[in-house]
């Protein structure tokens, strides 16, 4: 790649920055300069491993599966490749070569949190005329460091002042929660994610697996609720557990689970399970029906004497899954019985500590009481909404250690009443009512500073934001998601660890950093010079080498060539079919494109129910739907369908266009009229009550087109990308 060109406001930025004593990235880092000279990481020849820590791990932190320093250090030598385009050899050696990064831990005990304790994520940042000494507290510190370092080389033309960082994060956990309960997320989404938020430093990553739709169970009569939408995410053949979970396709096995939290843990992000009951447990009372309150099926009757038990069982069957030393058990707005609910969380967290040696983390619900048998000191607490607790006055007071989660930063993916769509990240600069200042982990009242204990106070966790599927899974794609955080990840993760970038200077920073994000391409960006991204006509066509096919050649300044089986008929057109394919070498294209084919369809595919194929990509497909040949985007397993049609045996120009959060089609017939823009839409059930329709956010399907059972007959002409909308 070539190295970023700095605006003139980002350049006044970092050396502000610089002049204040600070490294101006996300986060912020303390940099204290030795001279006003730089280090050009073009200049390294080698990244070098203290031979004495190479397969050192550090058990201190949340992970069972910590990375070895030499592990880190892999994936640190590929980021600098992909990232900075630095070719540098991986290498283990007792001391620092010239021109090399030495990677290396230190004195732990010199790195402490805003309360003072030792933390093991501290690292130290050296910078000289013979090249760059990372020293961390432990190999996850030291992987800290080199995230500073690659992002400083990308804001800084690919190089680094001369200078030392001492740095260490303000919290223990930082990070986001996902609901992968209400609409399934693939194992490459969950991991692309963790690449994100690593490259902000942030450590954890919950993932809320159980739940039914935020649908009023109550109203609906009980053979009604009892077909309701609600899903467990976790696939297991153990008898014990059988039928809990009916859909394989949309789960994780025990092989993807791990496949997850091992590459999460390859960039220090650990995965947090959560299993919610005894509220929001719908699936579990379809499962098992005796369990549930007359009153509302998605609460547990606690009372029942198979409740407890049953709960025991399913985490028997999944404690070896799990990786982490926090399980999460949920324990989220159940509405019956105080006690009976304590009585569940404490008897599951002495069962869980016994069991699996694991700590138990819960919503805050039911805060203690005097008249209450209260919850053990020993479960932390997930703060998310003051009409539930107080976090200071109810627990931080009371010894309980707290998370802060509150709704302040709350998502709902696609529409809420009451939360935005994407993360509010105007409160992270300006969320602490103290002095209306930048909001950290220890500000749980954005209004009322009386309601938040002292930034020092070391019975805070960190934070970690949730993003809510109230409304499931065909309320958007898996993408969507990703955007609700896309710019909320930086912004909160830069308070999380107790930076202090302002508003003014994020934008900037970010912009200048997020397209070298490393291990990630949820944006779904495709490199491209000028507005056309490529451009195919069936008469620009050439054997490809070795292959027997024909080479389709992009008429774009790009060179996305791409190969086809299909043969050429006479009038200068591809005969296209399910026994023969044009491949492009692109998979799919993010916000703000024109998908264009000129094509004609003979026939469908052979099976009339299902929908035939006209082009296919890594995250949707375009297809007719029978009978009418109504237009329809495949995608995140669902179905977004148009009542603009494709007629039989006529040649059309059709159109796809992603236009920011939204996505349309037209189509109209060769040489004939233009017809109007249709949009796909969404729709959403709210509340059991009433209907919402909202947009959607359709990757545009570049990969392939014909060479599938279920692809069409006809001829095409032309296929075009565009990354105008």
């Amino acid at each position: 790649m070539g190295l970023l060109q700095r605006s003139c406001l980002l350049t006044l930025i970092l050396f502000n920055g610089l002049a204040l004593g600070r490294l101006a990235g996300i986060p912020t880092v303390p940099f204290t300069a030795s001279s006003d000279e730089f280090y050009s990481v073009t200049a390294l020849k080698s990244i070098v491993v203290d031979t004495a820590f190479a397969e050192y791990r550090d058990e201190s932190g949340e992970t069972l599966i910590p990375p070895s320093l030499q592990d880190f250090a892999q994936v640190f030598t590929f980021d600098l490749n992909t990232t900075l385009g630095i070719d540098a050899r991986l290498t283990n050696a007792d001391e620092a070569p010239s021109d090399s990064v030495f990677l290396t831990l230190g004195d732990p005990s010199k790195y402490t949190d805003v309360s003072g304790a030792q933390t093991s994520e501290g690292y130290t940042l050296s910078v000289s005329s013979s090249g760059i000494v990372i020293s961390g507290a432990s190999p996850l510190g030291a992987w800290w460091g080199t995230r500073t370092l690659v992002q400083q080389a990308i804001l800084l033309n690919g190089s680094l002042p001369f200078g030392e960082a001492v740095d260490a994060p303000g919290w223990g956990i930082r990070g986001m929660m996902l609901d992968a309960a209400r609409h399934y997320y693939p194992p490459e989404f969950i991991i692309e994610l963790c690449s994100y938020m690593s490259f902000f430093k942030q450590n954890t990553f919950q993932l809320h697996l159980s739940d039914n739709l935020y649908n009023n169970v109550n109203i609906y009569s009980r053979e009604r609720s009892l077909d309701l939408y609600a899903r467990f995410r976790l696939w297991s053949d153990a008898e014990e557990v059988a039928g809990l979970n009916k859909y394989k396709n949309e789960s994780y096995t025990r092989e993807q689970f791990e496949e997850i939290q091992f590459a999460c843990g390859a960039r220090g992000v650990t995965i947090i399970p959560e299993i919610e009951a005894p509220g929001h447990a719908l699936v579990i009372v379809q499962w098992n029906p005796d369990l549930g309150l007359s009153t509302d099926l998605s609460l547990l009757n606690i009372s029942h004497p198979d409740t407890i038990p049953t709960m025991k069982t399913i985490w028997s069957t999944f404690f070896d899954w799990f990786h982490s030393k926090t399980v999460h058990i949920g324990a989220d707005e159940y509405t019956a019985d105080a006690n009976e609910y304590n009585r569940f969380v404490n008897e599951m967290a002495a069962f869980i500590a016994e069991t699996a040696n694991k700590s138990t983390r819960i919503w805050g619900t039911f805060p203690p009481k005097p008249e209450y048998d209260n919850i053990s000191t020993n479960v932390s607490i997930q703060h998310w909404e003051f009409f539930e607790d107080n976090p200071l006055f109810d627990y931080i007071l009371n010894n309980y250690s707290v998370l802060n989660s509150d709704d302040t930063f709350y998502t709902v993916n696609k529409w809420s009443g009451s939360y935005p769509q994407t993360v509010p990240i105007a409160r992270t600069f300006n969320g602490n009512p103290a002095d209306s200042g930048i909001w950290q982990p220890f500000v749980f009242d954005t209004k009322n500073s009386s309601n938040n204990p002292p930034r020092s106070s070391a019975l805070v966790l960190g934070s970690v934001v949730p993003l809510w599927n109230d409304y499931g899974a065909n309320a958007s794609v898996y993408s969507e998601a990703y955007w609700a955080w896309r710019d909320g990840i930086p912004a909160l993760a830069d308070k999380q660890w107790g930076g202090d970038l302002a508003g003014t200077e994020f934008g900037a920073v970010f912009a200048a950093l997020h397209p070298y994000v490393p291990g990630q391409n949820l944006d779904r960006a495709v490199a491209s010079r000028g507005d056309v991204v490529f451009r195919y006509t069936a008469n620009r066509t050439a054997p490809a080498a070795c292959s027997g096919a024909l080479q389709l050649t992009d008429a774009s300044p790009n060179g996305y060539h791409a190969s086809t089986s299909c043969a050429a008929t006479p009038d200068g057109t591809l005969s296209v079919g399910p026994s023969c394919a044009l491949r492009t070498p692109l998979s799919s294209k993010g916000r703000n494109y024109t998908l264009s084919l000129t094509l004609r369809v003979d026939s469908l595919g052979p099976d009339p129910g299902s929908p035939t194929t006209l082009i296919s990509g890594g995250d949707s497909s375009l297809v007719l739907l029978a009978p009418d040949l109504n237009i329809a985007l495949l995608a995140s397993g669902n179905v977004y369908a148009l009542n603009a049609t494709v007629p039989l045996g006529q040649w059309v120009e059709l159109g796809v266009v992603g236009r920011g959060d939204r996505t349309f089609a037209r189509v109209r017939e060769v040489e004939g009229e233009g017809e109007e823009e249709e949009e796909f839409l969404a729709v959403l059930g709210i509340n059991g009550a009433s209907f919402v329709w909202a947009p959607v956010a359709v990757e545009a399907p570049i990969a392939q087109v014909g060479g599938e059972a279920s692809s069409w007959t006809g001829e095409l002409a032309a296929l075009a990308l565009s990354a105008e909308a």
